[in-house]
């Protein structure tokens, strides 16, 4: 399963992002059981958009085939986007790499 952080930085010790639209870099792991088996960072290029950010970074991760987005907060026109592909939203603080163990372990709060 594809999962998308928004982070603060490029690696699984980053921070999450409070924010989903106008995050740094987006960190997609790739999860098998109870593994994280690959990541990479990648650079949100909607950050500086005027308007529109969250939705074009919703569509952009959507297009890499995430399952699973985790973040500190989205706004509704990504949320919208997130809820019509039936992509699972979920709120996540701390690092990267613990809040992807605890999204593994059940432990996140659903928001979508």
């Amino acid at each position: 399963m594809k999962v998308a952080v928004s982070s603060l930085g490029r690696e699984l010790q980053s921070n999450v992002s409070l924010v989903f639209g106008r995050c740094p870099f987006f960190i997609i792991a790739e999860i098998e059981g109870d593994k994280i088996i690959k990541s990479e960072a990648i650079e949100n290029s909607s950050m500086n958009q005027a308007t529109g950010a969250g939705i074009s970074a919703a569509e952009r991760v959507a297009n890499l085939g995430v399952k699973a987005i985790i973040t500190g907060n989205i706004g509704p026109r990504a949320a919208a986007v997130f809820q019509q592909l039936g992509i699972e939203v979920y709120k996540g603080s701390g690092t990267v790499e613990e809040t992807l163990k605890n999204f593994i372990e059940g432990k996140l709060e659903r928001m979508l």
